[in-house]
């Protein structure tokens, strides 16, 4: 992906792909989500490799998903955690899943539940004007001149 040429280009889908990265960035702020803000948990969890991982978690601090944030000066470590823009990304993370679900879950996944109630939650993008799920409207798209 052509990164320059989207992140500023009039698509906003183009714009976020170009900020986000790849898989790696949303498996971490998948994490982050979670509450994990720390290298070794990231990693753990992951089961990346630290270079990639040092990477990604540069990458997300550089596009504003994440805040590097200093928690001990002897010895130096750092912790990573979301941003206003990163808390935004996660909706549209847990509708991703529960397309990602619903389509190849063929098997055992992952569920999502309200830590309050226990209860299963099933994400969809709703239009917030008027309330209707956005995969039952017949969209269009307007470019800018």
């Amino acid at each position: 992906m052509d990164s320059e040429k989207y992140c500023d280009g009039p698509c906003p889908i183009g714009r976020g792909l170009a900020r986000i990265g790849d898989a790696w960035s949303m498996m971490v702020l998948r994490d982050a989500g979670l509450g994990l803000t720390r290298f070794d948990q990231f990693q753990k969890s992951l089961g990346i490799a630290p270079n990639i991982l040092t990477r990604r978690l540069t990458a997300l601090t550089a596009n504003g998903l994440l805040e590097k944030r200093r928690y001990s000066e002897r010895p130096p470590r750092d912790e990573y955690v979301l941003t206003k823009a990163g808390r935004d990304f996660l909706p549209v993370l847990y509708a991703f899943g529960a397309w990602g679900g619903r389509t190849f879950g063929g098997g055992p996944v992952s569920r999502l539940l309200d830590a309050a109630t226990g209860g299963e939650v099933e994400p969809v993008v709703v239009d917030r004007a008027t309330g209707r799920p956005v995969a039952e409207m017949d969209l269009r798209i307007e470019v800018p001149a």
